[in-house]
């Protein structure tokens, strides 16, 4: 009190003066005072009382204080005073509390305080201004007040800062200080007001808070950082938890790729600190608000591919095999991988390709099924596990189809070496474990989900239940173990295989009613009156023998749909069949179970139903009442009309084919005239452009000849003897030096068309001469080299006159270029009156070596085209020597032909008669070991004979 009495400026002797009445002194200071000294002192006073004295400075101080923000903003010191009672006044100290004794009351006058400073919206505008100064003192306090005022109200203040005028893009602007606990801080403020409010959370996403947050926790170390990281990720979580926009703008930004260094984990994983394994725990529960099965199906295929593509599942993988990880960052670990695959077919193969690094190496998924079928495992492990497996089968026809396929006779390691999935599936179904039947009950069940081609395949598999016995099928095993009334967990379970097994498999319904014994004890268990605990069971039985009746393909005559019916209202009655199937949908479990697919219960007994199964009777409830009702009349006129439908559903198919593809050809049709109409297009505008085009050419060629006319006149009047309409003399001189040149070159090439034309003389006589020689004798005589030799030298004269006809064109166009200066010159050459007879002369002149050049040109045109026929007959003569040769060509080959068939024939003959010499001496052998005699002179003339034969076949050969 003495402290009070020094702030208070009181005398040290006197009356004591009460809590209440100081606190009223010092409003009264802060109120009334004309200097700024006593009102900071007073307010300072306020402060330290605040904490202990909290309701009488709330009642008594909180409007001066508030009028002091809005007055002595320009004094620092003294709002950093008001902004701290104002918190201490309004938050919830528990040390404070504690002292108290008083938590309940101090929870209240919390809520009391904010619900009146914020009676007034002007109040927290206010606050939000004061948050705009950069001093420590006044931004920081301020920063925890308006988090207490969330923290107490969140709702309305959420409101009043929403419609504040940039009032979220001032808070934003806390995560850029340089201060850490400001910006800290400021990551608690952002949490509060992000909670449970999607308008401010688009705003602030939109405003760069992944970015910034994504900084913050590199900066801080990922999972290794402090508590900072695991508040950016709350804030994060709020920000993307149940907010489409905010999930779409946070992948199409690239931020999912800057969540993978998050997940590297050394070799060494023992030692993790209590901080890394919530920080990391939360990365994952991040990971999976992106693919949560709850968001929208596009939104969680579009970022599970994205976590693909960036190696982020690779990495979860990492972790899910490696050594040393605590148990519940594996649990989640799990649970994460589970979400990222679910549903995406990629992720689904890549996680079949996953091994743990073993030896020798095994599938992931062989190892989480081991940890499941145990009993020793943590039963959240084993849960996680078993959504895992949910997860990689769902909507993964290959997968169920791998699973089941290591069931089957034929793919069975016989070795044993191996532990496949399905083994330990059977395994599990089999154990004495209850959970552990209930558990492989649904992971098989998963994997004929949707799949009748898998259903079918599972009444292949055999099991050998004991040695002598005969082997049983996994069918008729299931059944057994129903009958023999085991745990309820373990006939759920079984029960609920079953039914996902038969239905929409009217197969496996035939097999099921093939075993007399089935339907039997399933009427039976649904015509007793047990417990409650067994209702659920009796439920399961009505509805696997109400899928026997609705998918019955009447197959068998005893067990038809009409006969089931009767048995059952005979035995159970149609109303006590209704009533046993409803209790399935009437469980406490059902509901629970139908809300999630990740199987979360708090203990092994609540591990009833599946969420899958939920669904299935859903579906199926409905159609098997209706079905029990039905007469046989109208299964009848059912079975017509599915018939009926059936085809008008080929029709309506058939018909959308056809639309299909009329589709598909309007199409073609319509990109057809699209592209005629560009090319359309173009050509109008080449078509304008050259009119264009056309009509300069034309307006110059006017132009020039305005010229030239003005030009001709000039020249014709005042022009001399030494230029005529500007031809010099000298271009007349040079035109005759290439006229004289032209004249040269073609005597050149008479001469080498002489000189072609004697070869062509000597070919023609060889060729005839070839002729009569081949005709006299009965080989070829012409050799091979001689006709490549000719082959060569008509490649030549191809060559040569190819080049001679290049020069022949060439010539032409020079003669067409003379012939047209010589017509340019003799237009030129002026035509006018008797004023112009000074240039008379040497007009005349001038027309007569015009002249000269024009005949020059006639001359050489009539040469040329000499040359070019001299040139086609020759070309003339080339083709038939090319095809004399083709002929003598093909003459040889018949000719060798014939000779080596010949060679064959001889050669044949040879061969028989070596074999009847031989068979002659050996006879003559013989004749000689009976005793017979043979004459040597024979044998000796026999040889002689040969010989000369064999010579003469020698001859003929080389002929």
């Amino acid at each position: 009190m003495n402290f009070l009495r020094g702030v208070m400026g009181g005398q040290s002797a006197g009356p004591q003066h009460t809590e209440t009445e100081t606190i009223q002194k010092l409003c009264d200071r802060v109120a009334s005072s004309t200097l700024l000294d006593d009102r900071r002192n007073a307010v300072r006073a306020l402060k330290s009382l605040s904490k202990k004295y909290r309701l009488e400075v709330g009642i008594q101080a909180m409007e001066h204080l508030i009028h002091v923000l809005q007055t002595d903003r320009s004094d620092s010191e003294i709002i950093a005073y008001a902004l701290d009672t104002l918190y201490n006044i309004i938050s919830n100290d528990e040390e404070e509390e504690l002292e108290e004794n008083s938590t309940r009351q101090s929870e209240d006058l919390g809520s009391q305080f904010t619900e009146i400073f914020i009676k007034q919206p002007e109040n927290v505008t206010l606050l939000l201004s004061l948050l705009e100064e950069f001093d420590f003192h006044v931004r920081w306090p301020g920063v925890r007040l308006l988090t207490s005022l969330l923290k107490q109200l969140g709702p309305p203040v959420q409101q009043i800062i929403l419609v504040s005028p940039m009032g979220v893009s001032r808070l934003m602007d806390l995560l850029a200080d340089s201060r850490e606990i400001i910006r800290n801080d400021g990551v608690l403020l952002l949490q509060a007001l992000t909670r449970s409010n999607g308008a401010i959370q688009k705003i602030v996403a939109f405003e760069n808070a992944f970015e910034r947050l994504l900084d913050i926790i590199t900066e801080e170390g990922n999972s290794d950082g402090g508590i900072v990281v695991e508040d950016c990720l709350i804030l994060l979580q709020n920000l993307l938890k149940n907010n489409n926009s905010n999930q779409n703008f946070f992948k199409e930004g690239s931020y999912i790729q800057r969540m993978k260094p998050w997940f590297e984990v050394g070799e060494e994983n023992s030692g993790w600190s209590a901080q890394k394994v919530t920080n990391l725990h939360l990365m994952l529960q991040l990971v999976r608000v992106l693919v949560s099965p709850t968001n929208p199906p596009g939104a969680t295929s579009s970022c599970q591919k994205a976590m693909f593509q960036c190696g982020l599942l690779q990495q979860l993988c990492t972790i899910l095999m490696a050594t040393g990880i605590p148990a519940d960052i594996l649990t989640e670990t799990i649970n994460t991988v589970s979400e990222v695959i679910r549903g995406c077919q990629v992720n689904q193969d890549y996680f079949a390709s996953v091994n743990a690094p073993s030896n020798p190496p095994r599938p992931a998924i062989v190892v989480l099924l081991m940890s499941m079928v145990n009993e020793r495992q943590p039963f959240v492990l084993r849960c996680a596990v078993l959504y895992c497996f949910q997860c990689f089968l769902y909507k993964n026809e290959k997968g169920q189809g791998e699973i089941v396929a290591t069931l089957l006779p034929s793919t069975i390691d016989a070795t044993g070496n191996s532990v496949s999935a399905g083994q330990l599936l059977c395994g599990g179904l089999f154990s004495t474990d209850s959970l552990s039947n209930w558990c492989a009950a649904v992971a098989l069940a998963h994997a004929l989900q949707g799949n009748a081609t898998q259903k079918e395949q599972l009444l292949r598999v055999q099991l050998a239940t004991s040695i002598g016995n005969p082997p049983v099928s996994l069918l008729q095993q299931c059944t057994n173990i129903l009958s023999q009334g085991s745990k309820i967990q373990t006939r759920v379970g079984l029960l609920m295989l079953l039914c996902t097994w038969l239905s929409n498999c009217p197969i496996a319904v035939t097999h099921f009613l093939h075993n007399s014994a089935n339907v039997p004890f399933l009427t039976g268990q649904i015509a007793e009156n047990l417990g409650e605990e067994e209702q659920l069971v009796q439920g399961l039985c009505a509805l696997l023998l109400g899928i026997s009746i609705y998918f019955n393909d009447n197959s068998l005559e005893n067990y038809t749909k009409e006969k089931l019916k009767q048995l059952i209202e005979k035995r159970i009655g149609k109303e006590n069949f209704i009533e046993k199937l409803g209790f399935i949908s009437k469980h406490e479990l059902y509901s629970r179970a139908s809300q999630k697919p990740q199987p979360n219960f708090p203990s092994p007994e609540y591990m009833i139903f599946d969420h899958e199964f939920t669904k299935l009777v859903k579906e199926l409830e409905g159609v098997i009442t209706k079905a029990i009702y039905k007469s046989s009349e109208e299964d009848k006129k059912e079975e017509e009309v599915k018939k009926t439908l059936e085809q008008h559903d080929n029709i309506v198919t058939h018909y959308k084919n056809m639309i299909r593809e009329q589709d598909l050809q309007l199409e073609e049709l319509k990109q057809q005239v699209s592209t005629l109409k560009c090319q359309n297009e173009q050509l109008q505008t080449a078509v304008t452009q050259q009119a264009s085009q056309i009509q300069q050419h034309k307006d110059q060629y006017n132009l020039l000849k305005v010229q030239l006319g003005k030009d001709n006149h000039h020249q014709g009047s005042h022009g001399d003897g030494a230029q005529v309409n500007g031809i010099q003399p000298e271009e007349i001189s040079r035109l005759r030096e290439e006229i004289e040149e032209l004249k040269s070159h073609q005597a050149l090439l008479q001469s080498q068309l002489a000189e072609k034309d004697s070869l062509i003389e000597t070919l023609k006589s060889s060729q005839a001469s070839g002729m009569s020689e081949q005709a006299s004798a009965t080989c070829p005589p012409r050799d091979p080299e001689q006709v490549a030799e000719l082959k060569q030298e008509l490649t030549a004269l191809k060559s040569q006159l190819c080049s001679q006809s290049l020069e022949i064109t060439r010539l032409q166009t020079e003669n067409c270029e003379l012939l047209q200066r010589a017509e340019t010159l003799a237009k030129s050459v002026p035509v006018e009156g008797e004023s112009e007879h000074v240039s008379t002369a040497k007009t005349t002149d001038v027309e007569g070596r015009l002249s000269a050049l024009l005949q020059e040109t006639k001359e050489l045109k009539n040469e040329i085209k000499a040359l070019s026929e001299e040139r086609t007959a020759i070309q003339k003569q080339l083709d038939s020597s090319n095809s004399t040769i083709a002929i003598l060509q093909t003459e040889k080959d018949k000719l060798d032909l014939e000779v080596t068939d010949s060679k064959k024939e001889q050669d044949d003959l040879l061969v028989l008669l070596a074999d009847q010499d031989q068979k002659i001496l050996s006879l003559k052998s013989k004749l000689k070991d009976l005793g017979h005699p043979v004459e040597e002179e024979d044998e000796s003339g026999d040889q002689e004979d040969d010989d000369d034969e064999i010579d003469d076949g020698d001859k003929d050969q080389d002929i």
